[in-house]
């Protein structure tokens, strides 16, 4: 209960009013804690932002349709609000949910996920945040394969995670929660699995493809995926989308 205990003393911290400073106890929880969900989803109940793993870099995470959430992140970030952030959702199905992904069939999105690879399609009224990416209809959605934020998306009220990486706007991505210590007073948690990826590269981050025009692909980010990726939209027809 370490990780709960912490959560409520940082409560109690913010309840009093003194002219100390405020003491830094952003819990830290290991992934594998039995109550590390529980403290995901008090964390997201009450707004917060936290920090987790993913299957190629740490990330930013908050519920996607809390608008003074989505706020805080881009100002942890210090990034442009017209720049997009992704979503994160457990499965297909609740790809589907957020997506208009018709023109995409279960066997290719079963082929293309779960994995490090975020699909851009356009995206459907289940998204109702007015400050989640404003500029766009578009919405970037990932499906990780790693446990624990899956099992978090499971369980969060079938809501999807709005996701970014842990880092400030144009820093390295981070592959150990030491690398943006940072931002740990910010944050609601900071769940830790360790390093994760055992080379640089991870850091290059999820591939990034649009898939709004069906039957073709536009590269948005190569990532770590780029090649599998394109090798099983080939499979399927697909062919890039000409540039006018």
């Amino acid at each position: 209960m370490r990780c709960l205990q912490a959560l409520l003393q940082r409560r109690l911290h913010s309840s009093r009013r003194t002219m100390l400073p405020e003491e830094n106890v952003t819990p830290i929880c290991p992934v594998e804690s039995l109550d590390a969900l529980k403290l995901a989803e008090q964390c997201l109940q009450l707004g917060k932002v936290i920090a987790l793993p993913t299957d190629t870099v740490y990330g930013l995470a908050c519920d996607a349709n809390n608008e003074e959430a989505i706020q805080h992140m881009y100002e942890i970030k210090g990034r442009d609000e017209h720049k997009p952030v992704a979503i994160c959702v457990n499965n297909i199905a609740a790809l589907r949910r957020f997506g208009h992904a018709n023109h995409l069939s279960d066997e290719l999105l079963t082929r293309l996920l779960p994995g490090p690879l975020t699909i851009i399609i356009e995206r459907t009224p289940q998204l109702s945040n007015r400050f989640l990416n404003p500029s766009t209809r578009k919405i970037g959605i990932r499906i990780p394969d790693f446990k624990f934020i899956r099992d978090l998306c499971a369980t969060w009220h079938e809501q999807p995670l709005a996701l970014t990486s842990a880092n400030r706007s144009s820093a390295p991505s981070s592959l150990q929660v030491s690398e943006f210590q940072s931002l740990w007073p910010q944050l609601g948690a900071v769940f830790n699995a360790g390093r994760i990826g055992l080379t640089e590269e991870r850091r290059l981050a999820s591939t990034v493809i649009d898939l709004v025009t069906p039957g073709h692909y536009e590269i948005v980010r190569s990532g770590v995926a780029l090649k599998e990726t394109l090798q099983v939209l080939h499979e399927f027809g697909y062919a890039p989308k000409t540039k006018i």
